[in-house]
């Protein structure tokens, strides 16, 4: 009989541990990448996530971020309207990035559940009656578990290690910063190092945005798969100015179903070696085949064209007609 009272005993006591287990100290999941601030600038954060103790406890399920009413609102990042309509008798917009939703409230807009979403679209303005004056309350959620929206700007593939209570300000604290300067060197345009000044071989980055995925085998966001990622992403808003990033002879340009709008520009031999390069996703490109172009000429602009999650430039280098990592060269 105390045997099994004690078994009872040690049952009972797991289930709580497992119930007392706080709300950020589980695994994040895989989180839309790249991902932007959502109001224009680099804004100010009035009040931090604070999860609470226990799933059903109080807490600050989200970021409250500074911003005036009828101040423009944009997708984080790219995905569909999951909900557009009143909680509570707030304005609210969720939006669907598959594995997660974020949500943005108070805000007015016109868009219909359903509608896809780029990253960096505009989804409506600040309105009134949240929790807060004079700010944008933004959420990550995955299902009902609530997350901190920062992590949307700290980390390089969307994933964060779990870190001991005592280190979880500390470590909070240096994604945000972290987060700040990398969203204000995309829209400032002034990321130093080869984005700024031509590389080895004397080629620049085509845009002044920071690597959003690399070149190798990764598992595609769209069709779910392993492939050969064959090009560097980097992370720009539509409409930024696509540059070459080396002086060379444009030969093709055409629409692609996954690629989008492509164009390709030959440098002939530089350094000894024959390279060519391609640009993706574009919205447009204003340069011809058979136009010659020089280094840093404007050639189009930033898209989403074809099969892509958001605004980005996808680069393909080619060395001696081989293809080659882009980071590699540049």
């Amino acid at each position: 009989m105390l045997r099994r009272q004690l078994r009872v005993m040690i049952f009972v006591a797991g289930c709580l541990g497992l119930l007392a287990i706080p709300a950020s100290a589980v695994a994040v999941p895989l989180l839309p990448m790249p991902a932007v601030w959502p109001l224009r600038g680099v804004p100010i954060v009035q009040r931090g996530f604070a999860p609470p103790a226990f799933a059903w406890a109080s807490g600050h399920r989200g970021a409250d971020l500074v911003a005036k009413p009828g101040e423009t609102i944009v997708a984080t990042a790219s995905g569909t309207v999951a909900f557009a309509g009143s909680l509570a008798g707030k304005p609210v917009v969720s939006i669907d990035h598959g594995a997660v939703r974020t949500t943005y409230e108070p805000v007015i807009t016109a868009l219909r559940v359903g509608e896809p979403v780029a990253l960096g679209q505009v989804i409506g303005v600040l309105g009134t009656g949240g929790h807060c004056r004079g700010c944008l309350h933004w959420g990550l959620r995955e299902g009902d578990r609530y997350l901190d929206p920062l992590l949307l700007l700290g980390g390089r593939d969307g994933r964060v290690r779990l870190v001991a209570g005592s280190r979880r300000e500390l470590v909070q604290r240096a994604a945000q910063a972290r987060a700040l300067a990398n969203t204000a060197a995309i829209q400032a345009g002034a990321i130093l190092g080869p984005a700024g000044r031509p590389g080895s071989h004397g080629f620049i980055h085509p845009v002044p945005g920071l690597v959003s995925s690399g070149f190798g085998m990764r598992l595609h966001p769209l069709l779910n798969i392993w492939k050969l990622h064959d090009g560097t992403d980097f992370a720009a808003t539509c409409g930024t100015a696509i540059r070459a990033p080396y002086a060379g002879v444009v030969t093709r340009g055409f629409f692609n179903s996954a690629y989008g709008n492509r164009l390709f520009l030959s440098h002939g031999s530089v350094d000894g070696v024959r390279v060519e390069t391609a640009f993706n996703h574009a919205a447009r490109y204003l340069v011809q085949p058979g136009q010659r172009v020089s280094r840093g000429q404007l050639i189009g602009e930033v898209g989403s064209t074809g099969l892509s999650t958001g605004c980005h430039l996808h680069l393909m280098v080619w060395l001696n007609g081989r293809l080659r990592d882009p980071m590699s060269w540049l």
